[in-house]
Parts: C-alpha cells; sequence; structure tokens
C-alpha cells in the first residue's frame, strides 16, 4: 500500500485476512419470498424482499463499495437506513453474537441471519417499508475504499444506524454533512478511541483492539491502530483525526447508552452532550447493547423515530423525554425510562455530593482533622475478576434511598515510595444491608436459561460490577479546551507528561464513567482503589493486563489531603 499520512503522521498498516472466494463476487438480484429462511433456525422473512447483493456504490474518490440492499417490492421510492461496518455485510463476517455466552440472551429464531452484526435486522424493517443497506466499509471484503441517495429505488432521505464500530462510524459520517443524511441512529459508540480506550487515563490497553482488528477481512490493508497506539503515546493529528467532531452535527439523532459496556458508555453521553443538533435524544437502557438493540421495544421506538425524520410524518416524536435515563437496583429490577429534560447530573435539581476517604476505610460528610494513611500493594497482578480480597475499599451507609446518576470522581493523594509512576484505578461496587457485594446480570436470566447471577459468565458483555476509572499519574495534565464543551467532565490532554519521583504525594481526579444506581436505606457504597484493572475481561479468553506498577502505594487521607469522592444525586 502506498505511504498514507495523516498530517505529518505516517500510518502504520497491517494486512487484512484475505477472503476464501477468490475473485470479487458479481452484483446479482433475487426475490426472498415470504417463509424464506436463510437457515432452519433463522426466522422466516414476513413479506416479499428484494436482495440486490454485492452492489457497487462508487464513492467521490473513485473507491467502489460493496453492498447487500434488501428492500421492499414496491413501486413506490423508499427511503435508506445504511449499516456501514467491518464484520462483512449481512452476516457473512467471522465476528458476530455466536462468540459469546448464551448469545447474549438472542436466539438464532429472533433474527434472519441477513443481518450485519451489531446492525438492524432486514426481515424486521423492510415489511416497515424502509431498504436496509448493508455496506462493506473501506478495505472489507471486495470494497476498495453519497451513492445510496442517488439509487432509483430510494426517495432520497437516509440515515444509518447500529451498534458499537457501526454507531462510531456515523459520529465521524454526520460531521461531514452528507447532503442527504436525513437522521443518524448510533446507538452506543466509542466518540474517541485514543482517549475512551486504547490509553484511557493514560494507561495504555490493547487487549482488545489487537484481536478485533485482526478479524477483519479485504483484500487491502487497515490502520494498525495498536501499532500506532505502541509508537505514538502522545496526542497527535493521528490521533485528532480519530476523535469525533460532535460540534459538526446538526442531523436529528437518536442515542443509545448503557452501563455494561467497556468501550462505549462515556462516548455515547459525550455524544448527546457535545452535538450540535438541537433534535436529539438519548435513551439509556439497562441490559446488555445487543439485547437491547434486537428487543421489541427498541425496534418500535426507533421505527417511530426514523419515520418522523425519514417519512416525515408527523407522530409526535418531538413530544418524547430527551433524556430517559435507567437506574440498577443490582438485587431488584431495573427502572428504566425515567424523563428528563436533560442528562440529570446537569440540572439545576441535581446534587453534588462529596464524601472523603478515612484512614479506618470509611467514607464520612465531613473531612478527617488529623491526616492518615491507607496502603496496598499496588502491583498485583490483574486477574480480571472484578476488586482482589486485597484491595482496600472505602465505604458509607446510606441512610435513606438515594439515587446516583452521571459520572463521578475520586480526587485521591497518593504516593509509591519505590515508583517513578503510579497506575490507579478505582470502582464503585453496591453491597446490600447484610454486607453482601452484589453483581448485576446485563441480561434477564430467563432469555439465558439460568436461575442465579453466579451461573452467568464472569464476562463484561454478561456482568456489570460498577462504573471505573483510572489514571497514570504522569498524564493527568487536562486539556482545557476539550474539556469546556462538557458541564461535568475533565478530557485529559495526553500531550504533557508531568514527572512523578518516588515519594512525591500527587492529587489524582480520576473520573469514573456515568452510571445510574439506585441504593436503600442501609445499602453500602463501597469505593475501591487497585493497581489493577477491574473490569471484567470483554472474552472470556481475553489475557489479563501488564501491572506497570511497582511496590506498593500509600493514600493519604485526612488533614491537609482532601482524598475524597465526589457524585451526583439526582
Amino acid at each position: 500500500m502506498s505511504s498514507y499520512k495523516i498530517g505529518q503522521i505516517d500510518v502504520l498498516h497491517q494486512d487484512n485476512i484475505r477472503p476464501t472466494h477468490g475473485e470479487p463476487r458479481s452484483p446479482s438480484r433475487t426475490i426472498l419470498k415470504p417463509g424464506h429462511r436463510r437457515t432452519e433456525k433463522n426466522r422466516p422473512i414476513l413479506v416479499e424482499t428484494i436482495l440486490e447483493s454485492d452492489q457497487i456504490l462508487t464513492m467521490r474518490d473513485g473507491v467502489t463499495l460493496r453492498a447487500d440492499v434488501f428492500r421492499p417490492v414496491t413501486d413506490e421510492r423508499v427511503p435508506a437506513i445504511i449499516m456501514y461496518g467491518p464484520y462483512g455485510k449481512s452476516g457473512s463476517g467471522w465476528f458476530n453474537i455466536d462468540k459469546f455466552p448464551f448469545r447474549v440472551g438472542i436466539p438464532e429464531s429472533k433474527l434472519s441471519g441477513y443481518e450485519n452484526f451489531e446492525g438492524l435486522d432486514p426481515a424486521e424493517w423492510v415489511p416497515k417499508q424502509y431498504a436496509i443497506v448493508n455496506v462493506d466499509a473501506r478495505g472489507i471484503n471486495d470494497s476498495e475504499g453519497n451513492e445510496v441517495a442517488k439509487l432509483p429505488w430510494c426517495s432520497g432521505k437516509v440515515s444509518m444506524a447500529g451498534n458499537s464500530w457501526l454507531a462510531a462510524c456515523q459520529w465521524y459520517t454526520a460531521a461531514q454533512k452528507p447532503p442527504h443524511l436525513a437522521c443518524i441512529a448510533p446507538m452506543e459508540g466509542i466518540s474517541d478511541p485514543f482517549r475512551e480506550h486504547i490509553y484511557r487515563g493514560g494507561i495504555l490497553n490493547t487487549r482488545f483492539a489487537t484481536p478485533l482488528s485482526a478479524s477483519f477481512i479485504g483484500r487491502g490493508q487497515r490502520d494498525d491502530m495498536p501499532a500506532m497506539a505502541a509508537k505514538y503515546p502522545d496526542n497527535n493529528e493521528y490521533w485528532d483525526d480519530k476523535r469525533a467532531n460532535m460540534e459538526e452535527i446538526k442531523v436529528p439523532s437518536y442515542i443509545v447508552a448503557s452501563y455494561s459496556t467497556g468501550l462505549h458508555t462515556i462516548g455515547s453521553f459525550r455524544g448527546f452532550e457535545e452535538m450540535a443538533s438541537k433534535d436529539k435524544w438519548i435513551s439509556v437502557h439497562a441490559t446488555q447493547e445487543w439485547y437491547d438493540l434486537y428487543s421489541k421495544e427498541r425496534t418500535d421506538d426507533l421505527q417511530k423515530f426514523m419515520n418522523r425524520y425519514l417519512k416525515g410524518i408527523e407522530n409526535g416524536w418531538e413530544q418524547t423525554p430527551r433524556v430517559r435515563y435507567a437506574f440498577i437496583r443490582f438485587n431488584e429490577d431495573a427502572e428504566v425510562n425515567v424523563p428528563f429534560a436533560d442528562l440529570p447530573w446537569n440540572l439545576s435539581s441535581a446534587r453534588e455530593q462529596r464524601l472523603f476517604l478515612s484512614a479506618d476505610r470509611k467514607l464520612l460528610p465531613t473531612k478527617a482533622s488529623e491526616p492518615g494513611q491507607v496502603s496496598y500493594q499496588a502491583d498485583a497482578p490483574s486477574k480480571l475478576m472484578g476488586p482482589d480480597p486485597n484491595d482496600p475499599f472505602f465505604s458509607y451507609t446510606f441512610p435513606q434511598q438515594t439515587r446516583l446518576a452521571g459520572p463521578a470522581t475520586a480526587i485521591l493523594y497518593v504516593s509509591s515510595p519505590s515508583g517513578n509512576d503510579m497506575d490507579v484505578h478505582v470502582q464503585l461496587r453496591k453491597a446490600d444491608k447484610n454486607g453482601e457485594l452484589l453483581t448485576y446480570a446485563n441480561i434477564p436470566l430467563k432469555d439465558i436459561g439460568v436461575s442465579t447471577v453466579s451461573e452467568v459468565p464472569n464476562t463484561n458483555v454478561m456482568k456489570y460490577l460498577g462504573p471505573t476509572g483510572m489514571l497514570r499519574a504522569s498524564r493527568r495534565h487536562v486539556s482545557e479546551a476539550l474539556s469546556s464543551r462538557s458541564k461535568s467532565w475533565k478530557t485529559l490532554s495526553h500531550s504533557q507528561v508531568e514527572p512523578v519521583e518516588p515519594g512525591d504525594i500527587i492529587r489524582l481526579e480520576i473520573q469514573l464513567w456515568p452510571t445510574g444506581l439506585i441504593f436503600d436505606a442501609g445499602e453500602r457504597l463501597l469505593l475501591y482503589v487497585s493497581g489493577h484493572y477491574m473490569t471484567l475481561p470483554e472474552f472470556e479468553t481475553m489475557p489479563p493486563y501488564e501491572n506497570h506498577n511497582r511496590g506498593h502505594h500509600i493514600i493519604h487521607v485526612g488533614g491537609e489531603y482532601d482524598s475524597s469522592l465526589m457524585f451526583y444525586q439526582v
């Protein structure tokens, strides 16, 4: 591949897996009859459907993409919803929900098998008089690199939809203001892979990105983002290009968010808060992203949005609350679809609470007058099973029912007697009135055929422990420019190293991703502090993360040290 630069940065590339079908397939057209099933396990096609496979779409720069088009048999022009992704169009790729335990509660009989991984199902949307256009992204399968709106069957109204990668690409596309893009539906998508994942908190992590990108199939090459991360730990033009410019997005937007993902939570909330569009809504659910994507409730709600902005139907969509929030109880059913006029922690009615860490490992409303210390073994290996038994925690018992919403901040004064840097991880957990640590199943147990949470595999996809935050002390510098775009979130600059010497007491502000939690009177909030990741793995086979700490860390509390936890009550 010829040299490719973003600004002055040479982009490293890696070969994709070569397709196994030889030469690129020729475009074809067939009619799927009612009752047709892709396999005997899949749901049937309900209405006569035109399937135009491997259609060639020519981009403005001459690059051709390949797409499968599913559309109703009609003389009327219909709007199109594009699923643009890297996993192989129409379910043809290796990566799919079969790779996850219990298929995350989605039986094969619920889907047609023609859907893109993380995309809408044609069998669901063609009967609603929409065309589903599954596009292989540039470099994927037979794609080399505005055509859909010009196709004779299209009404000229185009949307994009999908989850994860298929959501993230919508941020970037909408910011370019394509003329026929009427609306978008990013249903949980990362918005800045550098800050939100690969270098979250300034700590390198390519354990997920490496195997994911290595699964892409195509005739060309792809950005080798893990290699770029190893070579360029500081922010530069390459990483700036990967950060979605939300302020340029002006089309109506249907955004979905949850707490159960280790990738997309903050990006989804950032998209809602920072985008310029005045017609934007966010729905926060209490399950797992794929389970939610194919639920009847999500489909019906999304259809109402699409009907309004792709078909112009006056259906009262604008009366939908701008924010619909979810609060997780862990030991009871979650509260969902709680309406707010804005992100609840940004409302004037929200109350910020501050609890101070004490030497006896409590969270107190007032700071102890005398200084104290709590130490922990910072170089203990990560087992990807949540906090270790030896990780210190600080507890608070709620005197009355309390709802927490949004991001939290752990302000910690920390030192390392023997290390010249520190990676500090924090996590909020909930314990019941008896002190039992609680875990939340992201999928209703009845839908995966088990009766207790303990039977659910220990992966981030299947279980939620609580919100996390992390920070490398030398990377604590905040970008004032990027942070000014949010009312409550401070964004790291990743452009300035602040040295740490052994014994230095460093003030760290560690931000935890947004959440929604309910505590009843007598239930406990626990703040865990550790030197390693306390999340569960995305895959059961994922290797543990490296721990770069040395020896033990000391948390300084009380007196002149206002080590504390700050969060929002609504």
